[in-house]
């Protein structure tokens, strides 16, 4: 018998597309989102001494308590804010985990979520299967700044939620502080629930300061973020990452989270709680990252594409509409085939496909690959 998929409009992800392309062809992948460089060696020793001392079995449901207290540390740094590793943080099976464990903890049939596009692809599909209505907000190339008086037509009676991205995947720009209070102001006195991912926190350009929700006191009472260590740490095949929201929000998330998930890998929370005793490991990525911006940006200044540079993440738009006006979806996939270089197409993130003729690269890369990536770009 025949039976139809909740998403059955859905195909497989422009990742999964991208990247088999570019294995076919023997391309150069700057489509996904990962390093092509190995995690520091002390993490992954940290990690084998755990396996080695005997953190081979579940790990409490919640995560790790060194791990909670470590994240918990790090708030009160950065932020100077504060969440009980008690009860208010959670540590989930990447943060792509924690975010349909959010939307399914909270999102009933007919309820309303606005989303900002282009948008990371795993929110609208959470939305839906939970029988929830995707409200997109189109965000406009180059810029991609929010226009808070749609939003706030936007809202009404059946607005659950409202999902921010900042530093924003797929177009590197970030949320100001005037962003933050403006998404502050619209929820307040409100029953809207607000899911913030903050994937990108620790990667961040130009003296820019990362503005997290839990930095503004009404919103981080209404509000959920979700991080991942694998974009911190350079080891996204681990899949850890965590959430952190006031204990009346993370109760309902724990309710779900303990029957799709339950635990994560424990060796790996033990290595990353003993990691993070040294706070460097994070503080010094801004200034890693932006030196592979910097260099990517400068090696490929006298293409024929087009740029304004990445403000945080470790990807690079480039808007090639000087060089075709090909859709570029089209053109990616040519870029693979015929020039040996992969990347990621912005329509499939956009509310009907827009496609405004650019690309995402990762810079995320060895200094000698993207010397490489630049060859092939500045002969195009």
């Amino acid at each position: 018998m025949y039976h139809q998929s909740k998403l059955s409009n859905v195909g497989n992800s422009i990742f999964s597309v991208m990247s088999t392309l570019a294995n076919t062809h023997n391309a150069m992948n700057l489509a996904q989102g990962f390093p092509d460089f190995k995690s520091d060696q002390k993490l992954i020793d940290a990690v084998s001494n755990a396996m080695n001392s005997g953190y081979n079995q579940y790990a409490p449901m919640q995560g790790h308590l060194g791990l909670r207290h470590a994240i918990s540390k790090k708030y009160e740094l950065l932020y100077n804010s504060s969440y009980n590793p008690e009860n208010e943080i959670t540590v989930t099976a990447g943060a792509t985990q924690a975010i349909f464990t959010i939307i399914s903890a909270f999102i009933r049939p007919n309820d309303e979520v606005i989303i900002f596009k282009p948008a990371y692809d795993c929110y609208q599909p959470a939305i839906e299967l939970n029988g929830g209505k995707s409200i997109a907000i189109q965000l406009k190339a180059p810029n991609y700044t929010i226009d808070w008086n749609t939003v706030a037509q936007s809202i009404n009676s059946n607005t659950k939620m409202i999902i921010v991205n900042t530093p924003h995947n797929p177009s590197g720009t970030v949320l100001s502080k005037a962003d933050m209070l403006k998404l502050q102001k619209l929820t307040n006195e409100t029953d809207i629930v607000v899911l913030s991912d903050e994937v990108y926190e620790h990667i961040i350009f130009d003296g820019e300061q990362h503005q997290s929700v839990c930095r503004f006191k009404n919103l981080k009472e209404r509000s959920f973020i979700t991080a991942s260590f694998g974009k911190t740490f350079h080891n996204t095949g681990w899949k850890i990452g965590y959430c952190c929201a006031p204990k009346t929000l993370m109760d309902v998330f724990r309710n779900v989270h303990q029957f799709n998930v339950f635990s994560v890998h424990h060796p790996s929370q033990k290595g990353l709680s003993d990691y993070m005793e040294e706070p460097n490991h994070y503080l010094n990525l801004p200034e890693f990252y932006q030196e592979k911006r910097n260099l990517f940006l400068e090696l490929i200044k006298d293409s024929r594409f087009k740029f304004t540079p990445s403000k945080g993440t470790y990807f690079q738009v480039l808007d090639y509409s000087d060089i075709t006006l090909e859709h570029d979806v089209d053109f990616a996939k040519r870029l693979t085939i015929e020039h040996g270089i992969a990347s990621i197409p912005l329509s499939v993130f956009n509310d009907n496909n827009l496609d405004e003729h650019v690309l995402r690269f990762c810079f995320a890369k060895t200094n000698d690959t993207l010397k490489k990536a630049a060859e092939l770009l500045n002969s195009i």
